[in-house]
């Protein structure tokens, strides 16, 4: 019967993110409709990697590399296959190519997560900045790799990408990422990556296989963050490594930090304001990055845990909130 009410309710919700789509995505500003996209694409970013450098206490910044490898994956599956494929299935457009979209973004995805594994197995028996290390590096590597690749466009990056991106494929595979992290970080297995996290040297000495709990998270992450590169280049319809450089990396560690290393409600919220808040600066034009570098050195000084900390939001916050209100309201 629970799985019947999952199926429904997923259904549910995936018919939602449909009627918003195709109400919503017509009738609003492409700008903004951007904007929204590209919140979506960083949450899923966030809160993959929150399961790595927060709930797991690893430190990787590497994850551009392997939104790359996703991205250009299923860029180069829906380029060069894609149109094969949809005139083989004797099916109808409007089914067909969803199929193809999903098979590149898993497709890409899985390659991603394989690249985690590799680059996992041997470095994750190291800690701290040596990780830190191993990571960019092999973030560069893959970029370097991919600009020497001229069938998907090398230096001159990767055109005509179909755009199969929509608000419902950002949003449904936003809320997939939040579901499966937070069903993952509050299982049996959540409880030992917040072990490997607090005491690493205590967990092995409990028994926790602290290599493959690291190597887990790495790879669950790295597979989101080819998710995150396949929706961002079937949006924009072009890819180029210089959207994958190490900076792209910092931001996403910075939207973790922010939010609160191990808050998945953190991450999004972080991904949200760090998304909206240079283009809220945009009209001060030379000094807005300025502006946002100095709201966030005030805003690490004054709360150097992230905005949640390890919290997560809880409906009983807002029961307290009117509690108090009522209380406050029958004193008077």
């Amino acid at each position: 019967m629970n799985q019947l009410k999952k199926i429904l309710l997923i259904i549910l919700f995936l018919g939602l993110f449909l009627v918003l789509d195709l109400l919503i995505s017509p009738r609003m500003n492409p700008y903004y409709l951007q904007i929204l996209i590209y919140c979506g694409i960083n949450i899923i970013l966030a809160v993959s990697l929150n399961l790595i450098n927060g709930f797991t206490g690893q430190f990787s910044i590497g994850h551009a590399g392997f939104m790359a490898i996703g991205g250009y994956t299923s860029a180069a599956f829906t380029f060069y296959l894609g149109p094969k494929i949809l005139e083989t299935l004797f099916l109808p457009l409007w089914f067909s190519k969803p199929l193809v979209f999903v098979a590149g973004l898993l497709l890409g995805g899985t390659l991603a997560a394989f690249a985690g594994l590799l680059v996992g197995i041997p470095s994750l028996r190291l800690r701290g900045d040596y990780l830190a290390i191993v990571t960019l590096g092999f973030g560069e590597i893959i970029r370097v790799f991919i600009l020497n690749i001229d069938a998907i466009g090398g230096a001159r990056g990767f055109s005509d990408v179909p755009k199969y991106t929509s608000l419902f494929w950002v949003l449904g595979f936003t809320v997939l990422t939040i579901v499966v992290v937070r069903n993952l970080v509050y299982s049996t297995h959540g409880r030992a990556f917040l072990s490997v996290r607090e005491d690493e040297v205590a967990a092995e000495a409990m028994g926790i296989n602290t290599t493959w709990y690291k190597v887990t998270a790495f790879v669950i992450g790295a597979f989101f963050a080819g998710i995150a590169g396949g929706l961002l280049g079937h949006y924009l319809q072009y890819l180029h490594t210089n959207s994958f450089t190490f900076i792209k990396s910092f931001e996403v560690v910075m939207m973790v930090v922010l939010g609160g290393m191990g808050s998945i409600t953190g991450s999004i919220l972080a991904a949200v304001i760090l998304t909206l808040l240079p283009e809220v600066l945009r009209p001060v034009k030379d000094y807005r990055m300025v502006f946002y570098s100095i709201l966030l050195v005030i805003l690490m000084i004054t709360r150097p845990q992230g905005i949640f900390g390890v919290r997560e939001f809880n409906w009983d916050w807002l029961k307290k909130i009117f509690s108090r209100k009522k209380a406050q309201a029958e004193g008077a």
